[in-house]
């Protein structure tokens, strides 16, 4: 097993709008975007992300190497309770995934 942030070459979160929030799994590579595309599923992403599985959209961008996955924000950004405004943090929790 091993953990994306070793896989894949970047993983990157964002905004995508006050509500949304994107996360971008830039493989690097053929053999590494077909182990995550294969390995990695909706319901594992969520469910590290503590989030519906219900609500996650999730992009396989195979000429990119990509693999894309937007949800709703916990909080809209700049909210009282907002504790990332940018949506930087969440791409340390997908690194951390295992998949075979």
């Amino acid at each position: 097993m091993a953990d994306l942030g070793h896989l894949t070459h970047k993983i990157r979160s964002k905004n995508a709008g006050p509500f949304w929030l994107t996360i971008d799994i830039f493989c690097g590579g053929k053999g590494a975007y077909d182990k995550v595309a294969s390995g990695l599923s909706t319901e594992r992403l969520a469910s590290a992300l503590k989030v519906s599985p219900d609500t996650v959209k999730r992009f396989d961008i195979a000429d990119l190497w990509v693999v894309k996955f937007s949800f709703p924000r916990p909080q809209v950004q700049g909210s009282i309770h907002d504790r990332d405004m940018h949506g930087a943090s969440w791409a340390a929790l997908v690194s951390e995934i295992e998949i075979n």
